[in-house]
């Protein structure tokens, strides 16, 4: 880059600032001058425009991603001697929730192309789990870098099992398989709002979706301390997981521009692709898929050649996951399909995420793309 350039940001959340800073101010006024700092209307709001944007029938807001998946188990009873199937190649919070509720995450591994869950993996899963004495519960596909998985599969092969289906939607909200948005597929859905996300907060903060009117109530009442039509009868064990007034307040602004700062993702996408595919393994969208491009993420044989020269020319790169969930102490006692994992445990010596943001200018990424010799 020129030494007049301004450097290249890996995700830029001041240029978003910067073209709704006047809105977002007013929004945090309106909360500090009527004080309702907890459940205020903006959340009843955001949960609102949040169905509205996705179709789902329910949005139900929470402290943050990892907790949103843990409502919705706790909801299903998952528990001890219950099978809970991950993707190893993903980030630990998708195998840390059932893992802190008692039940078993039971690993399985990633297409290469989508970096997804692999169907085949998880169907032969099944029966073994089954075989270890478990109780094959459900399956958490995890839309990693922002496309969904292959939810018609996966759901026909869970629902055989009688298995449900938790999309994992944390860097996928806003992204589409078959004309349906993330939030209307799988037995429910959750997402993050991290501040790095595709839509994300000045904090943290999540939500789940789904079409259950009985699972909606349940987790109502559990992320509100299992709470009951009065305020302190507590029928059931909960916990405290509320997204903050403020935060939605930020939010119900975010997501008013979101739907443009998605497309502008998938024009830096496109760009990057054209410009990389002959000398990279760049991302693949699957037919009828859209993403909302969380990372772009190519696979890289001589990684750490190509992430010397980006850093030599002022470019951020990030390895999105340095290791698999079964290569990370923590995890390394839980069951693994008996096929392997070998994908998931490739992947992380080859995988390199580029700058990716909605404000990222075609000069930056032409000096990327000419770093990398593309």
């Amino acid at each position: 880059m020129s030494e007049y350039s301004a450097p290249v940001q890996f995700i830029d959340l001041k240029a978003q600032q910067s073209r709704i800073r006047a809105e977002i101010d007013t929004a945090i006024g309106a909360v500090l001058d009527h004080g309702q700092y907890i459940m205020g209307p903006e959340v009843k709001q955001f949960e609102r425009d949040l169905q509205a944007f996705t179709g789902a029938k329910h949005a139900l807001t929470c402290a943050n991603g990892t907790d949103a998946l843990t409502l919705v188990m706790m909801a299903w009873g998952v528990g001890p001697g219950d099978a809970v199937f991950v993707p190893s190649f993903t980030y630990v919070a998708s195998a840390e929730a059932p893992a802190q509720l008692g039940a078993t995450p039971f690993f399985v591994d990633v297409l290469e192309g989508s970096f997804n869950l692999d169907p085949a993996s998880f169907a032969w899963a099944i029966d073994e789990a089954r075989q270890k004495g478990l109780t094959p519960k459900l399956v958490i596909p995890v839309d990693l870098f922002g496309q969904p998985a292959d939810i018609d599969a996966i759901t026909q092969i869970a629902h055989a099992a009688s298995v449900k289906v938790l999309v994992d939607g944390a860097q996928s909200f806003g992204a589409s398989s078959q004309g349906r948005r993330v939030g209307t597929m799988g037995d429910a859905t959750t997402t993050s709002f991290f501040p790095a996300k595709p839509l994300g907060c000045y904090g943290d903060g999540g939500a789940v979706f789904t079409q259950d009117d009985a699972l909606a109530d349940l987790i109502n009442s559990i992320r509100l301390h299992g709470k009951g039509t009065e305020k302190y009868d507590n029928v059931r064990i909960g916990v405290n997981s509320r997204l903050d007034t403020i935060q939605a307040a930020i939010l119900i602004e975010k997501l008013k521009i979101f739907s443009d700062e998605l497309e502008l993702r998938n024009q830096v996408a496109a760009i990057y692709s054209e410009g990389l595919s002959a000398h990279y393994a760049t991302p693949q969208i699957g037919e009828g898929l859209t993403s909302a491009w969380a990372q772009y993420t190519l696979i890289v044989d001589d990684r750490p050649s190509v992430q010397a020269r980006l850093k030599e020319a002022g470019i951020p790169s990030v390895i999105y996951y340095p290791k698999s969930l079964t290569q990370q102490s923590g995890y390394q006692d839980f069951p693994i399909v008996s096929s392997g994992v070998p994908v998931s445990d490739d992947l992380p010596s080859k995988v390199l995420s580029l700058p990716m943001h909605p404000y990222l200018s075609k000069d930056s990424q032409a000096e990327i793309i000419r770093v990398l010799g593309g």
